[in-house]
Order: C-alpha cells, then structure tokens, then sequence
C-alpha cells in the first residue's frame, strides 16, 4: 500500500503571505490604503523583518501591493488573480463553456468595430486554415487549428487584456474541447461548422458588431443546452 507524503507546513513567509492576504481581502485593508511600516508589522506577526519584505515582495509580484520608495506599501488590488485564476480552473465544464460564449461573442463584436484589413487578412486565413471538421483526421490537430481562428479574432479586438484573457482562458480547456467534440458525436449533438464560423468572419467584414456577437454566441449554444439538458437539476 502506498503512503502519501506529509503536507509540507507553511514557513514563516508563506504563513505572513496569508496574513497579509487575509487582511486585504477581508477589508481590514481596503483598496488604496497604506498598511503598516515593515517594522510595525515583524512585531505585530511576531517575525523577523526579512519575513515581512519578502512576503510584501511576493504580493506586490503578484499585484496585490504596490510598494513606492519612500511612501510606503498601498494595497492595489482586493482580489487575488492567481487565485481567481485557479478557481476558474476549477469551475464546472458548464460553466466554462458559459463564460467562453461571453468571451467569445465580446471578442467578435470588438473585432467588427476595430479590426484592420492586415486583420481581416490573417482572419481569412486562419478560418481557410481550420477548415470542415473530418472525423477521419486527428481531433488534436483541428483543434488546435480551430483554437487559432479564435484567437485571430481576439487579436483583431485590439485589446490587449481582453486577448491576454481569452488566450490564458481557451487554451485552459482546449483539452476539454477536444473531448467535447468527441462526445459531440457519438450523442449527435450539433457541432459548429465551418459555415457558422463563416458567419462570425462575415459580420467581422462588414463591421456589424451586433451580428459579429449573436454569430459567435451562437456557435456554443448548443453545447450550454447539451450540457444543461445532461444536469437538469442544475440552476
């Protein structure tokens, strides 16, 4: 019978971090405000300065503090984005696949209000590129060309944090995509084809933000009803 190995204790910075974090997600400290000078807080947590700078390191790494020379440590954010990112890791397939048709559909109407002829050009492409889906070729491969039409169109937003967004969210559940599909097919559930994403291209064309965003919502309505119709129960 195999052992588990011991769950390593926190050290003195790890168990500061959680302090720190707790304080500021709580309101204790609220966004904008100084917290205490580094040596005020070694004596309130009961640990050496070096602890408390490297834990104010590591949250302002992250993004949670801003430090500024000679003013002190300010609380920049409330929210902990690894943290957030983590827990959409872990959110249903359902979910998932509601909070991709928002993406995708913000995505196609930003791209039909801003996209350039260069990004027209590369959208053509990549759409010519991924093709009919064949179930005699290998799934993988489709889709990871399919991924790339998607993200051609985040590139065409012009919005830098809305693609960074969309590309670390999509290529989180590309894995499940494939398996998706996969079951897409032996269920006979309409898969999106290529004239669907034909649509989404066309209203990026001709500039219509509206039908750009109804084309690309769309495109995974039918698997938010699968996946409901599976889990009836769910709200």
């Amino acid at each position: 019978m195999s052992t588990l190995p011991p769950i390593a204790r926190l050290s003195l910075v790890d168990s500061a971090i959680e302090v720190l974090k707790h304080n500021i997600t709580s309101g204790v400290w609220p966004l904008g405000q100084r917290l205490p000078r580094e040596a005020d807080l070694a004596e309130q947590l009961g640990i050496g300065r070096n602890s408390v700078r490297e834990a104010v390191r590591t949250l302002a790494y992250a993004g949670i503090l801003d430090v500024r020379q000679g003013d002190g440590t300010f609380v920049r954010r409330t929210v902990d984005p690894t943290d957030t990112m983590r827990r959409i890791d872990r959110a249903a397939l359902r979910d998932h696949l509601e909070l991709q048709c928002t993406l995708e559909a913000e995505c196609a109407r930003l791209a039909a209000q801003r996209r350039t002829d260069q990004d027209l050009v590369a959208l053509k492409a990549a759409l010519a590129h991924r093709g009919e889906r064949d179930p005699r070729q290998d799934l993988e491969a489709f889709v990871a060309r399919d991924h790339a039409f998607h993200v051609a169109i985040a590139v065409a937003t012009h919005n830098q944090a809305l693609e960074a967004l969309y590309r670390y969210f999509s290529s989180t559940i590309q894995g499940t995509v494939a398996t998706l599909l996969a079951e897409f097919e032996s269920a006979e559930v309409p898969e999106p084809d290529l004239a669907a994403h034909q649509r989404v291209l066309d209203a990026i064309e001709q500039r219509d933000a509206p039908g750009a965003g109804q084309a690309a919502l769309a495109l995974l309505q039918s698997q938010v009803d699968w996946l409901q119709a599976r889990s009836p129960g769910t709200p």
